[in-house]
């Protein structure tokens, strides 16, 4: 009789819905292939630091972080988060910069003012400042970095005049009484044609060829187990979705896991790169290295 060693890797990604969704079932043990993730639930700004300080095995992280771990770190080909329609957005309070609430949003009114945002090295962070610098010829002001679900009360309450949100938020700020200025999504496709990349799952090279597209293949099964038995998640789902009303949670995970997530592909791995490329070329980021976001194992850009 063979027996199979389990190796436990540690992994952190978010407690969001289209997370929860794609990983249960590696989580779970429903993807019986030796490798079992440690998970540590984490807001994407922590993870982006605890790839960059290299704490632990498997993290979802933003691309903006991808270029300042690709070192120590491969960009695996599934479990990602990439799509059409689902950028992030500039909230306001009506009426923003004008004392008449019937004021015509401009994103000039945005020179001098403060934001809040999810994450300095945040995928939505880069698309912000890509647009910004065309849109906003003022410059911003200051920048705060606030976690997600924080930011639409302190939209709200004054105490930023715009914050940039992600995920579910883009179902959910009327409720806040906000208005949405920009879509960061849509001026991305506008430039490019491409989709939008957001989140990245990446894993330590040291772990091998061999192990990485072992886990590689894990990922993708627990996506398409996902897929299959969409209740088998349900409970892991509302569990850690913050309270998040059901509806909203699969309106995120139908947004957010696609056919990207189950494998990036060359029209995904050329968004990945137009997006880099473009921040590099911006002064936003370091350039990539060529051959730097390959699977190992596999062709170049597959």
């Amino acid at each position: 009789m063979t027996t199979t060693l389990t190796t436990t890797l540690t992994t952190a990604y978010s407690p969001c819905p289209n997370d929860t969704f794609v990983f249960h079932a590696w989580a779970h043990g429903l993807v019986p292939n030796g490798l079992l993730p440690d998970v540590t639930f984490a807001d994407i700004d922590v993870t982006n630091g605890l790839a960059e300080r290299g704490e632990l095995d498997v993290l979802k992280i933003s691309y903006a972080a991808l270029p300042y771990v690709l070192d120590e770190y491969a960009l695996l080909p599934c479990g990602g988060a990439l799509g059409r329609g689902c950028g992030p957005l500039v909230l306001t309070r009506p009426g923003f910069g004008s004392a008449d609430p019937s004021h015509p949003a401009d994103p000039a009114d945005l020179a001098g003012r403060t934001v809040a945002v999810p994450s300095e090295r945040s995928t939505a962070y880069l698309l912000f400042r890509l647009w910004a610098e065309r849109a906003v010829p003022g410059g911003l002001g200051e920048i705060v970095v606030l976690p997600f679900h924080e930011i639409m009360p302190a939209v709200r309450d004054g105490r930023v005049d715009a914050g940039l949100v992600i995920h579910e938020a883009r179902f959910t700020y009327q409720r806040y009484g906000l208005h949405s200025l920009a879509d960061m999504g849509e001026a991305w496709e506008a430039a490019t044609g491409l989709p939008i990349p957001l989140g990245a799952i990446i894993a330590r090279r040291s772990l091998g060829t061999e192990r990485l597209r072992e886990l590689a293949a894990a990922i993708r099964a627990s996506v398409e187990h996902a897929w299959a038995r969409p209740q088998d998640s349900r409970d892991y789902v509302l569990a850690n979705a913050q309270e998040m009303d059901p509806a909203v949670a699969d309106q995120h995970i139908a947004l957010y896991v696609n056919e990207f997530t189950a494998d990036l592909g060359a029209e995904g791995y050329a968004a990945v790169h137009g997006l880099l490329d473009r921040a590099a070329a911006a002064g936003l980021l370091p350039e990539l290295a060529p051959g730097a976001l390959d699977f190992p194992g596999a062709p170049a850009g597959s």
